[in-house]
C-alpha cells in the first residue's frame, strides 16, 4: 500500500510530505514514477513530495496517514532506513 503523510515539514520554503510503500521500495518507485515525483525526492526509505502534490497524490490511490503510522508501517514491513547518527 502506498502512504503518504501530511505535509509538515519545512524546508526551502514550502511544507512537505512522505510517500512510502509498506510493501516495497519497488512499490513506491513505481507509484511515484507514474505520478510523476522526481527520482531525486528518494530518501532512503521514502519520497519527499511538496504540499502542492498532496492532493493529487491522494486521488491517484496514496493512503493518507499520519507521520508515526508511516514510520510505524515502515518498521514493520521492514523497510525503515533511518539516517545514520553523527558521531561526535
Amino acid at each position: 500500500m502506498i502512504l503518504i503523510d501530511p505535509p509538515a515539514v519545512a524546508r526551502w520554503d514550502r511544507l512537505w510530505s512522505h510517500l512510502a510503500s509498506d510493501t516495497s521500495y519497488a512499490e513506491a518507485h513505481e507509484f511515484a514514477a507514474a505520478h510523476g515525483v522526481p527520482a531525486r525526492g528518494w530518501d532512503r526509505d521514502h519520497y519527499d513530495v511538496p504540499e502542492e502534490a498532496y492532493d493529487a497524490l491522494v486521488a491517484a490511490g496514496a493512503v493518507p496517514v499520519s507521520s508515526r503510522e508511516l514510520v510505524a508501517a515502515l518498521r514493520a514491513a521492514g523497510l525503515r532506513r533511518p539516517k545514520p547518527m553523527l558521531r561526535s
